[in-house]
């Protein structure tokens, strides 16, 4: 038996458990699962296998156990693993499995959970999953999103318009069966960078944050302006630290210095890898570009404004700097 996921666009079917969330695993009928023939026939949109997703612990010497998110923790206290092991934040790994979508499971006739407000099932947005997921389940998810949303858009063929059909066996593409052009999924990279220095009177460090239009206007006198840090996509032909030089002069106009990598994250929105980076500020003034922000400013790290949730890659570069300073988001 096969367990799956379940999607509708961006919003996970999940259960609700004492301490929150959690999404549900189905048991698929072996007549959901394409076989070799079916593949042959047709390309079925709404179903896919995922790669097992590795928590940190698999790749980083550096990971305390003791800083895993206490959400997550509590959540590792009502569910066990395949093994009957508690798992934390970073030792949690999402084995392998995959995901359909509402309609797929509609279509096929697979039985679902009731969904309904007092049923404890319910689809829930992956934004606010994240910020209380394993960082494992987390990118598990991503993966699905991205995948289900590839397949939706790549139906037919970009070269000669012909319906696509599923590459045979283990290999993730649509093949057209008029030209053969092959169509894989495709990431967007992005840079993402966090800028400091010192605060020119107080000596205290400051972190460069700014106010994207996208997180939407201050609606009431009580309500706080989220900001972020900032971000762009990696363009044709250059590296990554290039952009990240790029983005930060076009967004706020500054130079930098102590260009470094950090980490990245899989974002879905919509088909993103973020490449986490940090750097110095090295001179000029702040002029922001006004069609992408609002305000942008180097605010004191004990004295933050909102800033995106955990579970952001963002979050996590802010809380490393935070860190360093003694102090804790």
């Amino acid at each position: 038996m096969t367990s799956a996921f379940v999607f509708s666009d961006d919003t996970v079917l999940c259960r609700q458990l004492p301490n929150g969330w959690w999404p549900v695993q189905l048991e698929l009928p072996p007549s959901a699962t394409n076989s070799d023939e079916e593949t042959q026939l047709a390309y079925q949109v709404g179903h896919v296998t995922l790669l097992e997703s590795l928590a940190p612990r698999h790749w980083s010497s550096d990971i305390n156990p003791t800083n895993a998110s206490v959400d997550a923790l509590k959540y590792a206290d009502t569910l066990e693993s395949a093994d009957g092991l508690i798992n934390t934040a970073h030792t949690f790994t999402a084995q392998a499995a995959s995901a359909i979508t509402y309609d797929y499971a509609i279509a096929h006739h697979i039985a679902l959970p009731i969904i309904a407000e007092a049923s404890g099932n319910a689809f829930v947005p992956y934004r606010q999953l994240i910020t209380q997921l394993p960082v494992a389940l987390s990118d598990q998810l991503s993966q699905a999103i991205q995948l289900l949303r590839w397949q939706t858009d790549t139906q037919f063929c970009s070269r000669c318009a012909a319906p696509t059909i599923h590459a045979k066996r283990d290999e993730r593409a649509m093949v057209c069966p008029v030209c053969r052009l092959r169509q894989y999924p495709r990431v967007q990279p992005c840079v993402i960078t966090a800028i400091t220095r010192p605060n020119p009177q107080t000596g205290e460090m400051q972190i460069l944050l700014a106010h994207h239009h996208r997180y939407g206007q201050q609606k009431t006198p009580s309500q706080a302006l989220q900001y972020g840090l900032i971000a762009g996509f990696v363009e044709v032909g250059e590296s990554l630290e290039h952009a990240v030089v790029r983005e930060v002069a076009e967004e706020v106009n500054i130079s930098l210095s102590d260009i470094r990598y950090v980490s990245s994250q899989p974002w879905p929105f919509p088909s993103n890898l973020m490449l986490g980076f940090r750097a110095s500020y090295a001179g000029g003034e702040l002029i922001i570009q006004e069609d992408e922000l609002s305000h942008a400013d180097f605010f004191d790290l004990s004295n933050l404004p909102k800033i995106p949730s955990k579970g952001s890659i963002a979050y996590e570069l802010i809380a490393q700097i935070a860190n360093e300073q003694g102090l804790s988001l």
